[in-house]
């Protein structure tokens, strides 16, 4: 026998009602306040996870917050990259980005993935608008060199790849006081006009900085920050966090994303969480409701 699963429809009115009530301090405290969002992992490539994120973040927007979004596209990236024969390199967490593979980030990134976006919170009643660095002189940048693992004071070159010089928040703010919700691809532009691949989980830790964003919320695969025996890390301070990365806790794809979630709260974003995109509004749980969700980091 199937077992019925809970609907909407099953929730009594009066339930509904009390549910609707406890949110509302959460939307007092943040009316009027800008919540920047990475937006990535599963809750990208899920139907049911992209439809509850695009009525997630049109909530937030009719209840007087001001979300904006920054998203990802890594597996989008990788399969387009196969489709033409190139195999993805990774260092440091970061893609290695030669000129072919820029092409190709420029195409899903600021293109297909971007628009997919824009259209489904355009569908459900929102108002999204599509931006790149490039778009009001949005992200500038220059070409990142990493620090080598194995020769110590030598730096690593891993192509169009981006670091950040500054960012214009003009066209934001416009979209903002318009009702517009943006939606950015993480692709800046050096004065010379080449395109820069830039990690995602940095734009977004940079834009909060820069917008004075009350929540940096970054969506991923996880439940958050893990101890090495899968225990979730629910509040973690700066000093912990050096402590994760010394002994190798926090390694990979979660390096840049912790560390643009430091500096977005050394930099005065009042609180950054990690949350589990898997969860179906995760968003809602982690920004209307008491229930602690996911990691938050602290500066000190």
């Amino acid at each position: 026998m199937t077992k019925h699963l809970p609907t909407l429809g099953d929730i009594s009115p009066l339930l509904k009602a009390e549910i609707l009530a406890e949110a509302l301090p959460y939307i007092r405290a943040y009316h009027g306040k800008t919540i920047v969002i990475k937006y990535g992992g599963n809750a990208m490539v899920e139907e049911r996870l992209k439809e509850s994120f695009a009525r997630d973040v049109i909530l937030l927007k009719l209840v007087g917050m001001n979300p904006v979004v920054v998203h990802g596209g890594g597996p989008q990236i990788d399969e387009a990259l196969k489709k033409i024969g190139k195999t993805k390199t990774f260092i440091q967490g970061m893609r290695v980005t030669d000129e072919e593979t820029m092409e190709v980030v420029e195409w899903v990134l600021g293109g297909e993935v971007q628009q997919d976006i824009v259209m489904l919170i355009n569908h459900f009643g929102g108002q999204a608008v599509g931006l790149t660095g490039k778009d009001g002189g949005l992200i500038h940048a220059k070409k990142m060199m990493i620090p080598s693992d194995t020769a110590p004071g030598e730096k690593v070159d891993i192509g169009f790849v981006g670091e950040i010089e500054a960012i214009n928040p003009a066209v934001v703010e416009a979209l903002q006081d318009d009702a517009f919700i943006p939606v950015i691809s993480p692709i800046g532009f050096s004065k010379e006009g080449q395109a820069y691949n830039i990690n995602a989980d940095l734009v977004a830790g940079k834009m909060a900085e820069i917008l004075h964003a009350e929540k940096l919320v970054m969506m991923t695969n996880t439940p958050g920050v893990m101890d090495k025996d899968g225990k979730l890390l629910t509040d973690l301070t700066a000093r912990e966090i050096d402590a994760l990365f010394a002994d190798g806790t926090i390694a990979g794809g979660m390096l840049p994303k912790i560390s643009s979630a430091l500096d977005a709260a050394k930099s005065g974003v009042n609180s950054v969480h990690i949350i589990d995109g898997r969860i179906e509004h995760s968003l809602l749980l982690e920004i209307l409701t008491e229930q602690a969700f996911g990691t938050m980091i602290r500066s000190r």
